[in-house]
């Protein structure tokens, strides 16, 4: 089977250049200006951008366990949508990804029903309880990606540490939620004056940063590959920096709602922009955008926590927290950052195909001779607006529903397959 994807913007080696591709079977035969071969299959992508497939390092599937929530069904249908080939699950589920049996169900599930490549992420420890080691090795034998107590943050120091040697022995990545729950307590949204507002309790970023000083402490003791997710603070950062400075192996990633939302946009009691962490103050905001163009931080994951909404729809302090990205992220930063001069268009497309690819090791995220064929085509200038009755994922959690954005996912091909069309 050939497909022919002819007259497009091709992202290639780094910039946009017109090309065509061809598709034979599941790889790409051939990126040039100019293919005439006869294919099975032709896409004329006149005025369209094509991109690798997005990568997405961190999401939430809820499949096993909390399947009314999300499922890898709907989970990589709403991934599909919004141009992802290549999506990295969060272990939280029920039962716990914390041995090899489950991420054998995963990925059996996710191969016979997905819509894109999902890579499992499992437990640092038995079921993310912060007590006992998880069994890292067989797991690793089953193909993790990397290790996540994501939802959850170990809190014993000395534990963590021997969780990092554990894993440094059989080079797993260890990707942190940082959180001190000592300053978390039960707080709801960021310390600042929004919170004194609302009169809700909340969460200072300092949870966040002791834990990041500590785990960063911890990585260059064990020379662990250490990665951070959601990253929030503009602190943070300043420890990030100084970690990679030093040439310790430590990365990050931001969401897009943190990229883009500052507790400004809780105001008014909106459970749907309640995350964790949590939406910060304009200063973070700005520091976050700062480090993505600088490349302080790696890469952009979306963190897509869906949740039913008759939990969303609870009040603000009895909500959980999680938002929902799959669908949005792309035109959300597109609209917000590219076309308001903030972001190249090129690093956007960095900080969501090679560098999240290359950061676990994945064969994905470039377009070029012999790659997988996973490919986003986009129109930049089509209006984009999310409904509820036209969102794929199961739970329609997020603060960008009714709201005008522009950069419309039109095709997604994953192994020469197309997923999504618009």
């Amino acid at each position: 089977m050939k497909k022919l994807i002819k007259n497009g913007t091709v992202y290639y080696k780094g910039a946009f250049v017109k090309k065509d591709i061809l598709i034979i079977k599941d790889k790409i035969a051939e990126i040039k200006d100019k293919i005439t071969e006869q294919a099975d299959e032709t896409i004329d992508a006149k005025g369209k951008y094509i991109f690798p497939g997005f990568v997405d390092i961190h999401c939430h599937l809820r499949d096993p366990g909390q399947t009314y929530k999300e499922d890898i069904i709907t989970g990589t249908r709403a991934a599909a949508k919004g141009g992802f080939t290549t999506v990295c699950t969060m272990p939280n589920t029920d039962p716990v990804v914390d041995n090899i049996a489950t991420v054998e169900f995963i990925h059996r599930r996710a191969k016979d029903l997905g819509y894109c490549k999902v890579k499992v992420i499992g437990a640092i420890t038995k079921k993310i309880e912060g007590k006992e080691i998880s069994e890292m090795a067989s797991m690793k034998e089953g193909g993790i990606v990397a290790v996540s107590d994501d939802g959850h943050c170990v809190q014993n120091g000395k534990l963590m540490q021997n969780c990092m040697k554990y894993a440094t022995n059989y080079k797993i990545p260890i990707i942190i939620h940082a959180e001190d729950y000592n300053f978390a307590g039960k707080g709801q949204i960021h310390s600042g004056k929004i919170a004194t507002q609302l009169g809700l309790s909340s969460i200072p970023p300092i949870s966040e940063e002791l834990i990041i000083a500590r785990d960063i402490m911890l990585a260059e003791a064990t020379k662990a590959r250490l990665h951070i997710a959601h990253v929030s603070s503009a602190k943070s950062l300043e420890l990030i920096k100084q970690a990679k400075q030093k040439g310790l192996n430590v990365t990050c990633e931001v969401t897009p709602h943190h990229l883009l939302l500052n507790e400004e946009a809780c105001v008014h009691f909106d459970s749907n922009t309640k995350c964790k962490p949590p939406l910060r103050s304009e200063f973070d905001r700005l520091a976050l955008l700062e480090a993505v163009n600088s490349g302080l931080i790696d890469c952009i994951a979306t963190d897509h926590a869906p949740h039913a909404d008759y939990e969303k729809e609870l009040e603000f302090d009895k909500a959980p927290f999680g938002i929902n990205g799959f669908e949005a992220a792309f035109a959300t930063l597109y609209s917000h950052l590219v076309n308001k001069g903030k972001m190249t268009l090129e690093r956007l497309t960095e900080a969501m195909t090679s560098a999240p690819a290359n950061l676990l090791g994945l064969k994905a995220g470039v377009l070029e001779k012999g790659s997988p064929a996973d490919l986003t085509i986009a129109d930049l200038k089509a209006k984009v607006i999310l409904e509820a009755e036209t969102m794929l994922s199961k739970s329609k959690n997020t603060p960008w529903l009714g709201k005008p954005l522009q950069g419309k996912i039109v095709t997604t091909i994953c192994d020469g397959k197309i997923t999504w069309q618009a």
